[in-house]
């Protein structure tokens, strides 16, 4: 077996059931034995294993958010190490960061040693639109761009984790290929030299509401990792694991995201970019950038265009996958539906939502990536807390055996305190097109969104005697 493979018994593994229902049932045995027809929740768990077990036939990965045992997980070696890099450098070489970097030029007017370094330690702390950019006279829309990529992405969280690891594994070649080249036929129209527009209280919030939708960007995989690794040995190396996830990220997002900013810094001053993106997309064609970027190259520069527009799967790959163990966290209910499904749902509301903005990248990008990095960064500052103060850093406090046992874990009262007074941070201090909060409003003309931080210091300030009150009066 290999090291990121999944065990036999692993993939066969039983559905969780609600407290004190006979195991696989859902039901209690006296209502089985009352009478010979079986009841709604009987029917269903029948086909449900039925489902399971066609599942397994076929290796499909049939595990939901069941507890992976010691037993069960992989051996350590050089190879999961190695998959830790190059996961999150695949997931990130991708079309939508350097459409992320774009938007510091041409959104919030930075120069390109602004824009760049915004995006190098933020990211440290639009696929649709190129396929439709590179067909003849537009041909291919971009619905069907969206379509691609979602059906691919869905196709292989489907068949599990062992498939998601594998692709990831070897999806960053073509996007390391092709955003090279990038590069090289387009870093000489980069202006350099192009100033940062505003008065310097301006520049300031730019500069920091720039900087705050890079770090939105890495930081809303902050709820996720844990769902890609649940197979590794627990004698895995946290340090060595943390430093691989930095290092993968860091090199993979400022690789990406610094294209999108010299491409963007052109516009102004290269007149084939300044048409594509004012032509485009409502204004802010991202995809026909990227395709004017590799004009140069003729019809092999359209082909790399594709290529990298395709690359957009491993990206949304990830959340594609965490999507099914998310919906299964809402309740028993959920978990008796197989992972796959709920898979399946999360990629059918995401393309509804990417075909109904997909005229709209840049606003999507700038109004509502930061939101994600408010939340995030408030949940980061919570949990951050229970482990450095309350678990005091050890993880043999965590009765891993109790996982599923509510009566066990944490009421929940404090976080949700903590959550909603972080919220409250974030809305005063947060700069977005729709809103601008009172306190953001201070700095410059366009403001300053300071909701990551404020929201993460507001949250953090309220968690630990919230905490205190609820162990005191819980007791858990």
């Amino acid at each position: 077996m290999g090291p990121l493979e999944i065990p036999a018994d692993v993939e066969k593994a039983e559905p969780i059931q609600p407290a004190g229902d006979a195991p696989g049932l859902g039901h209690s045995s006296s209502s089985s034995t009352s009478s010979h027809v079986p009841n709604v929740s009987t029917r269903i768990d029948g086909n449900v294993k039925r489902l399971e077990r066609v599942l397994v036939k076929y290796h499909l990965e049939a595990r939901g958010i069941q507890r992976v045992e010691d037993h069960e997980r992989n051996p350590a070696g050089k190879l999961p190490y190695l998959q830790v890099f190059l996961l999150w450098f695949s997931i990130n070489l991708a079309a939508n960061n350097i459409t992320l970097g774009m938007l510091g030029p041409a959104v919030y007017e930075l120069s390109f040693k602004d824009g760049a370094i915004c995006a190098a330690f933020g990211s440290l702390l639009g696929s649709g639109q190129i396929l439709s950019a590179v067909s003849p006279d537009g041909s291919m829309s971009t619905v069907v761009g969206i379509i691609i990529v979602a059906v691919v992405s869905w196709a292989v969280t489907t068949f599990g984790i062992s498939l998601f690891h594998h692709y990831e594994r070897y999806a960053f070649l073509p996007q390391l290929i092709v955003i090279s080249i990038l590069y090289g036929v387009s870093a000489q129209h980069f202006s350099l030299d192009s100033p940062t527009q505003g008065n310097s209280s301006t520049q300031s919030g730019n500069r920091l509401s720039f900087f705050s939708l890079c770090l939105s960007a890495a930081i809303t995989y902050g709820g996720a990792p844990a769902d890609f690794f649940v197979y590794y040995s627990p004698s895995t190396s946290p340090l060595l694991l943390a430093g691989l996830t930095l290092l993968g990220l860091t090199l993979s997002f400022t690789f990406a995201i610094i294209s999108g900013v010299g491409l963007a810094s052109g516009i102004a001053t290269y007149a084939p970019y300044g048409t594509a993106w004012s032509d485009s997309q409502g204004g802010s064609g991202s995809g026909a950038l990227l395709v004017a970027g590799f004009a140069p190259l003729g019809s092999f520069g359209k082909f790399c265009a594709v290529l990298l527009a395709l690359g957009l799967i491993a990206n949304t790959i990830p959340p594609t996958y965490s999507s099914g163990v998310d919906f299964q966290i809402l309740g028993h209910h959920f978990t008796r539906v197989p992972r796959f499904v709920w898979n399946t749902a999360g990629v059918i509301i995401y393309t509804v939502c990417a075909l109904a903005g997909r005229n709209s990248l840049a606003a999507i990008f700038t109004n509502f990536l930061a939101l994600m990095g408010y939340w995030l960064a408030i949940w980061v500052a919570i949990v951050v807390e229970e482990y450095l103060i309350f678990r005091k850093r050890n993880s043999c406090a965590y009765d891993w055996t109790r996982w599923n046992d509510a009566s066990k874990l944490p009421i929940g009262i404090a976080a949700i305190i903590a959550f909603l007074v972080g919220w409250a941070g974030a809305i005063l201090c947060m700069a977005q097109v729709w809103y601008t909060g009172p306190i953001a409003k201070l700095v410059g003309e366009y403001g300053a969104d300071m909701g990551n931080y404020v929201g993460f210091a507001w949250a953090a300030l309220v968690y630990p005697p919230m905490r205190l009150v609820e162990m005191k009066r819980f007791g858990r």
